[in-house]
């Protein structure tokens, strides 16, 4: 049964049933993407042979069952919230439908692709379906186009390059079949044009996945598109997509194990992507932004894990990928039930949700402490395989300080994250409520409804799952077998190292203890009064977490990045803007309309050629 066609198929008709059958669309959507997940499990567990245009091996499997699953919780999630939008904004939800399943087409079928040029008509339709969702359904239409267009550019340029790439590669091997393609930089006497061709793909990658300098896309489409089309792409199927073709670049396409230059680069992007991201996502007041930017930090540990060119460090950028996905949905969902009960993101009109919203409050705890890293959950583990993954690499590694360097930027980042999360749940849920005019009081306050919450307690149950159980189900299912057993020696490098389920044991009796201690002493708490530094604060003054690490852009170095960050000067989009700009005024002042400087120009051109000619 070719299972292919029909996870690329379905949502293609899906998407054109929404447009003809508009009063059904709902329906249709469900119907479709429970369908197509369903399909994807068929086909994970009976896997077709690849064929010279698709390939559904063990890698492509898992990535596809995930995107597969997304694109149900999000159809799900936006029953509710995409119908309260609507109601409040004139959005054509025909066409966000449509362009939800055909996203989902698209991506499957990037995935799946066992061929570059059908690999790079699926990749460039997603940048298109990207561009026509993040303009329904903004608050503010001419910021959600700039944004839009900005997405758009980035991604469309970074395109270019594959196809730049693609070409070479083709120039190389004679051949587009992914399947047949294994570049070795050692067998050319000057591996520069395979050196380009790795690099023009891997600036796709960075771009799609939110690495850096390619990242500034995602915090401008998390503060204006709405909330589901953000938990729904960078979230979750471009970082999929992103990371799913850097693993096939570096294991499949090219051999990178004998050039370290090449993974050098590679874990000094993901370095830097993780130690800048964080420290952005640490001054944020906006609840949508600082997700943005830490999602931009996680992609700089996938990007890490896969350079370190290493068994363990591989599996842990793949295991970090996924457990990416599913946290960082995670919290974007609940930022979204935030921002429909409240009608805000901003951290300043927050506080005191929790009692109010104890799902929202339990998955973005949850959430929270995966991607800090916090044991049993599945980010601990993830990371903990690629430190891992570092260290192992130094023996054979000639950049051993570099290394680690890289080693403790990303342990480093994984402590800023978790003082990102804490200054998140103490301003949205832990703090004292606002006496913003959306939420004074209780009875304006209320959980989602189940569509809503279910996506997001889905989410984070698979985080402490994947935590608890991360060796007999994601490793074991999903990530080993994407890896050769030859190249993985599952499960001897593990055996003694670190057991979760133990850990997670030892966590609960610990818990009980105290809880048992607390209980027998009749211990109990007061209630004091709010104070700083010893002097008691007035009951009308209000103590927010969003100023928490504020005092951090004072200081020299990070005052001076911060300055520059905020005049746009990592954003590789303005300085392309800008240099736009500049020829085109250049171009201007050229373009007189005089006759004779039109003439002379000629002149002189041909002049010149007529030089080059005759030597």
């Amino acid at each position: 049964m070719n299972f292919i066609t029909y996870l690329i198929g379905l949502p293609l008709i899906g998407g054109l049933l929404c447009l003809l059958i508009p009063k059904a669309k709902e329906v249709i959507a469900v119907a479709i993407s429970v369908i197509t997940f369903a399909v994807s499990i068929l086909a994970f567990v009976f896997p077709d042979q690849a064929s010279q245009y698709f390939i559904f091996d063990k890698m492509s499997g898992f990535v596809a069952l995930f995107i597969s699953l997304f694109g149900f919780l999000i159809v799900l999630y936006s029953i509710k919230f995409m119908q309260k939008l609507s109601a409040e904004r004139k959005i054509s939800l025909t066409q966000y439908y449509c362009y939800v399943l055909w996203t989902l087409a698209a991506s499957l079928g990037a995935v799946l692709s066992n061929n570059l040029i059908l690999l790079l008509v699926f990749w460039g339709f997603l940048g298109l379906t990207l561009y026509l969702l993040m303009q329904i359904g903004a608050s503010d239409f001419q910021e959600s186009s700039a944004a839009a267009k900005k997405t758009f550019i980035i991604i469309g340029g970074s395109d270019c390059f594959m196809i730049l790439g693609i070409a070479i590669i083709w120039f190389l091997t004679g051949t587009f079949q992914m399947d047949k393609i294994s570049i070795n930089f050692a067998s050319y006497n000057s591996p520069s044009l395979p050196v380009i061709a790795f690099v023009c793909l891997t600036i796709a990658v960075f771009a799609k996945a939110g690495a850096m300098p390619f990242h500034t896309w995602i915090p401008d489409a998390a503060s204006t598109a709405p909330i589901p089309i953000t938990a729904y792409l960078p979230a979750s199927l471009d970082k999929l997509l992103g990371i799913y073709l850097l693993a096939r670049i570096c294991l499949n396409l090219f051999n990178v194990s004998a050039y370290q230059h090449i993974n050098v680069f590679l874990m000094f992007i993901g370095a830097i992507t993780i130690i800048a991201a964080v420290f952005m996502a640490l001054i944020q007041h906006d609840l949508k932004k600082m997700i943005a930017y830490m999602n931009i930090s996680g992609a700089g540990y996938m990007v890490l894990g896969i350079g370190t060119n290493n068994p363990v460090g591989i599996a842990g950028g793949l295991f970090y990928m996924l457990s990416t996905t599913l946290w960082t949905s995670c919290l974007f969902l609940c930022a979204g039930s935030v921002e429909c009960k409240t009608g805000t993101t901003d951290l300043d009109k927050l506080g005191g949700l929790a009692k109010y919203m104890p799902l929202t409050f339990l998955s973005s705890l949850i959430a929270a402490l995966s991607i800090s890293g916090v044991p049993p959950f599945n980010g601990f583990f993830s990371k903990w395989m690629i430190y891992q993954g570092l260290i192992s690499s130094l023996p054979t590694s000639n950049f051993q300080l570099l290394t680690l360097l890289f080693i403790a930027a990303a342990m480093f980042g994984s402590a800023l994250t978790l003082a990102s999360f804490m200054k998140l749940l103490h301003g949205v849920f832990l703090g004292q409520a606002s006496k913003h005019q959306n939420i004074k009081t209780s009875e304006r306050i209320s959980e989602v409804s189940w569509t809503m919450w279910l996506p997001q307690i889905f989410l984070a149950v698979l985080c402490a799952i994947f935590g608890v159980f991360a060796i007999q189900i994601p490793l074991k299912y999903f990530i080993f077998p994407s890896l050769s057993t030859s190249h993985f020696p599952f499960p001897a490098v593990f055996s003694g190292v670190w057991q979760p389920g133990l850990a997670t044991l030892l966590i609960i009796v610990g818990i009980a203890f105290g809880f048992i201690f607390y209980i027998i002493s009749g211990l109990k708490y007061r209630i004091s009064d709010t104070y700083i530094g010893g002097e008691t604060l007035p009951s009308e003054v209000r103590v927010t977490g969003a100023d928490f690490y504020q005092t951090i852009k004072d200081i020299g170095f990070f005052k001076t990045m911060y300055s520059l960050a905020e005049q746009k000067m990592f954003d590789i989009y303005d300085w392309g803007r800008k240099i736009v700009s500049s020829v085109g005024s250049v171009l201007s002042e050229l373009h007189t309309g005089n006759f004779e400087t039109y003439l002379s120009w000629c002149l002189i051109g041909a002049g010149i050629l007529l030089l080059v000619l005759v030597h």
